[in-house]
């Protein structure tokens, strides 16, 4: 009796987490009240503007979502599953269509985030530690990603910037993408090449 009472109050409190977890992300973003922010998902909006930010309906976040000050934006659609320990930065601009399903540890990054100059890296970090992230990317390169409706993004990818990933395509687990998909082809390895193309 004690024992499934003590059951009951956790799996309550549990509840109650995950609601103001939920409640917390959504604060930061623009987000359809039926998309969910579970328990493991972080949000980072560093720009502290809501609607550099959206997600859309139907839609599950596990992983974590960042967008720097210097421009950072990022629209993810309807009927996506975003996996957890994913994490997806931007600086410049992240669209991910509807239906888009992305697996565990991807990383979907469409800045360099630090300077390729060393001595203006070096200055920029420290910078960094004494009045926090930049309000302007000076030299840092960053470029738009852009992900098409009905992707699959297999576990433990890298999506770097400039990237455009077409209708349809297919990541394999551990690849490396640096050059566009064409929608509906599988792709996979390091970097990603052409595996096959797929049925429409």
């Amino acid at each position: 009796m004690v024992g499934q009472l003590i059951f009951t109050l956790e799996k309550t409190l549990n509840r109650i987490r995950e609601y103001l977890h939920d409640l917390a992300c959504k604060s930061q973003v623009e987000a359809a009240s039926n998309s969910t922010f579970s328990i493991e998902s972080k949000v980072f909006n560093i720009a502290k503007d809501v609607k550099s930010i959206s997600v859309g309906s139907n839609t599950i976040i596990k992983g974590e979502l960042l967008v720097f000050p210097y421009g950072g934006r990022m629209k993810i659609g309807n009927n996506c599953y975003i996996g957890q320990d994913v994490r997806i930065w931007s600086g410049d601009n992240i669209e991910i269509g509807n239906d888009v399903l992305i697996s565990h540890q991807v990383n979907i990054i469409d800045s360099n985030s630090h300077e390729i100059n060393h001595l203006e890296r070096s200055q920029s970090y420290k910078n960094l530690l004494i009045n926090g992230h930049p309000k302007s990317k000076g030299s840092i390169l960053t470029k738009p990603i852009i992900i098409g409706d009905h992707v699959w993004i297999s576990c433990s990818v890298n999506i770097l910037k400039g990237v455009t990933i077409g209708k349809g395509a297919i990541i394999a687990a551990g690849s490396l993408v640096t050059e566009d998909v064409k929608e509906f082809t599988m792709v996979g390895g390091n970097p990603a090449k052409l595996i096959k193309n797929l049925k429409e």
